[in-house]
């Protein structure tokens, strides 16, 4: 069986896409196609493309969809592979029961994707995620001859219902221990994303577990340089949480919109480049803020919905459909949005650095549309 001691996590920018679909949820394989090559930016975007994740619907899809939109992520990435740059393909395997997400994980091994990324508390007839990964999974694994880079995703939204929000640091920590768990994502806020980070560094023997933060937006606090005497006290307060740790990458939903804008800000937080970071964050925080609307006097950010038609604005897809399930704009609140998105565009091209305002790429064979 083939050896994983010589692999090392990818670090960046990782991008869980998207998925297209029409009006009767099947994937319109062409554009999903071109959406991949968007998030990649040509080599200026992401560093991993994360296929059927919760960005992309997986709890709204079966497999045979899911496994569709795994290879087309699979191949899109060998074919942007050069021989100074690699994307990595990490497939979502989590199925709502563990005989699909088996199946998926075999299905990973036949693409031949960089990764597999499961959510063991999203599956329903999971009991124990240790038993699980460590058996289960081997045994898939014996079977095919072939081991697979392992990630876990921990995110109380799309735990089961009667689960846990949150793995146990002693489970993650046994699962750790076997040769293929190589990380997490983790979508929570500072302290708990503190406490996995702060126990990375003792999950592994002998090879590296990494930690990346499933909220992106916590990049510009965890980095933040300690300038001044309110930044002192936020760079300290940030390294009680961390205990000194950083993560590994940042896993961006928002980027499927902004890949570009959010590779750099990741490099500019990395550089702690603290006038950089300033500009990086007004712009990406402005899509946050451009995702909120205002329903019979409560706030709802129906994130999924916007991520599509801001694909759509760009000319990257057609369709801004979201599956059976998914909050969706409303048509006035669908104008609106793409009028924010227009103007948040604006400001990124008169604001941010040259070169790193995402635009769509012309690619062989596929006409392009422009919003």
């Amino acid at each position: 069986m083939q050896p994983l001691e010589r692999y090392t996590p990818c670090a960046g920018l990782s991008v869980p896409l998207i998925t297209v679909l029409d009006r009767k949820g099947r994937v319109l394989e062409d554009q999903q196609r071109e959406v991949v090559r968007f998030a990649i930016q040509n080599g200026a975007g992401a560093d991993i493309i994360f296929a059927a994740g919760t960005t992309g619907e997986w709890d709204r899809l079966d497999n045979p969809r899911r496994q569709l939109v795994s290879r087309i992520a699979v191949e899109e990435c060998r074919r942007a592979a050069r021989p100074d740059r690699k994307v990595e393909a990490w497939m979502g395997i989590t199925a709502p029961t563990r005989a699909e997400t088996l199946a998926n994980l075999a299905c990973a091994i036949e693409l031949n994707a960089d990764a597999a990324v499961v959510a063991p508390l999203s599956i329903v007839d999971v009991n124990d995620p240790v038993a699980f990964v460590a058996r289960e999974i081997e045994a898939v694994f014996d079977k095919r001859g072939r081991k697979l880079p392992v990630f876990l995703y921990d995110n109380a939204e799309i735990a089961a219902p009667g689960k846990a929000p949150h793995l146990r640091t002693r489970d993650v920590k046994q699962m750790a221990r076997l040769e293929y768990v190589r990380g997490m994502k983790v979508t929570a806020g500072k302290s708990v994303l503190g406490n996995y980070m702060r126990a990375a560094s003792h999950f592994k023997l002998g090879g590296e577990f990494a930690i990346y933060a499933g909220n992106p937006y916590l990049i510009f606090e965890l980095f933040a340089p300690h300038a001044g005497f309110a930044g002192t006290v936020r760079h300290y307060w940030n390294r009680y949480w961390t205990q000194r740790a950083l993560p590994y990458g940042a896993v961006a939903g928002p980027a499927n919109a902004m890949p570009r804008e959010w590779k750099r800000a990741w490099l500019v937080c990395r550089a702690q480049d603290h006038p950089l970071m300033i500009r990086y964050r007004e712009i990406l925080e402005g899509f946050r803020a451009a995702c909120v609307f205002d329903r019979n006097g409560a706030k709802v950010r129906p994130t999924i919905a916007c991520l599509k038609a801001a694909l759509a604005e760009h000319g990257a897809c057609e369709s801004d459909i979201v599956a059976a399930g998914t909050p969706a704009l409303e048509e006035g609140e669908r104008r609106e949005f793409g009028r924010r998105f227009a103007e948040l565009r604006r400001r990124a091209a008169e604001t941010l650095e040259a070169g790193w305002v995402s635009q769509v790429e012309a690619a062989p064979g596929l006409v392009h549309r422009h919003g």
